[in-house]
């Protein structure tokens, strides 16, 4: 008997979900503990088995689509059954009311099948293809990369390219086939839902006239109401006029687009993993190149990543450009939709500050015991400030991200480090820079600090040796301030915040003991920096100077 599978409640927070991914189509013999789809919640993007056997005999929401809990989100029963009793039942609800039993058998009707919209004309063998919406936040899109050039010829199933949205980069295959005639926006380019992407149609067609009269404004009224193409039922790419509404269906892609994509994916050596798994590799730090998939056709699942053990760690993206010394150079990381998602979100809380602290205890014992002998040597004054601005200095090299700057279209790396040292003077507060600080010795860095100091407190310190820090230290522990927090030097990402060092009760080898302890305060901006990276860093710092000699290794 066939049975209504509604929208689950995945969080104790739910209210509604949305059908990240379908791992099913209709007419799949389903078993009990098959994973039938991916629904996004208000937490996270989770895996949602089946409860029942049968054959899956309708699907209720498309890809992209939201409903509230409990919406008919599939029917599941024997193999021909008919199930418009349940439909009709359910027809109040307004997920019934936009998959009617009709839409439901109309499976098979093309992407082109809209009217076009009467301000514009279409060729009958062209399709528009516009920007979708891949989720149920998206606002615009960038073209992550090309998978088809123009003049390849495209099949249904087809990933034409890899967008990236505010959630995660997503890939988008064609549900038209013929000739890809125009590509409207390069990788690396963002756009608006609905904005011009590609055309596809009869190779040689003349496409001149649509590009130059396309807007977004001209889409076609039923593409409006839908957020993502379908894959079971394939959503009016606006503003396509590639087949009138008398015209017999065409073949859609949903029956066989998923074997399409794993084909193609597999032959041009793409990983095939479900979001949630890509998600969750990303934040572990997992190459997903490693993991096998034990998922349908080898596609990697949530518990492939759970379950893999070789984990490599990354911090930031792969920025390790090596900067000569002497040499300024930064390098430019294009801002994801994801992150600014995020910053969108930080500049619409209550405060208008976006930034965090973390702090962290040092323990000096070996700090002051290897200034002492350092200090001992002719000629060589070491301070604790500068064990400090060396370590940042080395930390820096192993934390990029921390090392960045913030603009509204982009991330800057800075791959050079030039640490800036924050000086009390009487008329403020300067902070002379030191250049290329990962490449000066202890002794280099005390003597350059010196002398900017004096400089600062004669007011003779040039513009010039003011500018250019990537990254600030500010220490008040001559003044006996044991604790304190910062603000952030912009365009600098961060600033590390330095108290006095005191005497006071440790644990070690499972004795109570007098420790000299050294607190840090790490002030991030939020846009660049999340707490994980700062937290790496203040660690790989604590590393540096509890062990003075791997300084100077």
């Amino acid at each position: 008997m066939a049975q209504i599978i509604t929208m689950p409640r995945l969080s104790d927070t739910m209210t509604e979900g949305v059908v990240a991914q379908w791992l099913k189509k209709v007419g799949d013999k389903i078993e009990e503990g098959d994973i039938l789809a991916e629904i996004e919640t208000d937490k996270a993007t989770m895996e949602f088995e089946s409860f029942n056997e049968g054959f899956l005999l309708h699907i209720g929401l498309q890809e992209g689509e939201t409903a509230p809990v409990d919406a008919l989100l599939a029917i599941i029963g024997e193999e021909g059954e008919d199930f418009s009793a349940l439909l009709a039942g359910d027809a109040a609800t307004p997920v019934a009311e936009a998959a009617s039993p009709e839409a439901a058998e109309k499976e098979e009707t093309p992407v082109a099948a809209a009217p076009a919209a009467e301000t514009t004309t279409l060729p009958e063998n062209i399709t528009v293809v516009t920007m979708p919406r891949l989720s149920d936040t998206m606002t615009d899109g960038t073209v992550a990369a090309w998978l088809k050039k123009v003049g390849d010829v495209v099949a249904e199933g087809d990933i034409l390219a890899e967008i990236e949205t505010d959630k995660a980069t997503m890939e988008f295959e064609s549900f038209n086939e013929g000739t890809l005639l125009y590509i409207g926006l390069q990788e690396g380019e963002t756009a608006p839902v609905d904005s011009l992407l590609a055309i596809i149609g009869e190779s040689g067609t003349d496409v001149t006239d649509v590009v130059n009269s396309f807007t977004t404004e001209a889409a076609s009224p039923a593409a409006a109401a839908v957020e993502t193409p379908k894959k079971d039922t394939p959503a009016p790419t606006p503003p396509t006029a590639a087949a009138t509404p008398s015209k017999p269906a065409a073949s859609a892609p949903a029956p066989s687009a998923a074997k399409k994509v794993s084909a193609i994916q597999s032959e041009n050596g793409r990983i095939i993993a479900s979001p949630l798994a890509k998600a969750l590799a990303q934040e572990k730090g997992i190459n997903l190149a490693k993991v096998v998939g034990t998922g349908e056709g080898g596609r990697i699942i949530k518990t492939d990543v759970e379950n893999f053990t070789d984990v490599i760690v990354a911090d930031a993206p792969a920025v390790t450009v090596a900067a000569p010394v002497g040499e300024v150079s930064q390098t430019e990381v294009k801002n994801s939709q994801m992150r600014k998602a995020i910053v969108r979100a930080l500049d619409n809380s209550q405060t208008t500050a976006v930034n965090f602290t973390i702090g962290m205890d040092i323990n000096m014992d070996n700090a002051m015991a290897s200034r002492k002998e350092i200090n001992a040597l002719p000629d060589t004054k070491v301070s604790f400030n500068d064990m400090v601005v060396k370590a940042c200095a080395m930390a820096l090299k192993k934390h990029p991200q921390i090392n960045t700057e913030w603009t509204d279209d982009k991330t800057i790396y800075n791959n050079h480090i030039s640490v800036g040292v924050a000086v009390a003077i009487e008329d403020g507060l300067v902070v002379p820079v030191i250049p290329f600080t990962d490449s000066k010795s202890l002794t280099e860095i005390g003597a350059e600090v010196k002398d900017k100091a004096i400089k600062a407190k004669n007011k003779k310190l040039s513009p010039a040796e003011m500018s250019g820090s990537t990254f600030t230290v500010s220490n008040l522990g001559m003044f006996g301030v044991t604790e304190f927090t910062s603000i952030i030097n912009q365009p600098n990402s961060a600033i590390l915040s330095v108290g006095g060092i005191n005497q006071q009760p440790i644990v070690k080898d499972g004795q109570i003991v007098v420790g000299n302890i050294m607190k840090v305060t790490l002030a991030c901006d939020h846009r660049t920096i999340d707490g994980a990276v700062g937290a790496a860093f203040l660690n790989t710092l604590k590393q540096y100077i509890e062990n003075p000699v791997t300084m100077l290794a």
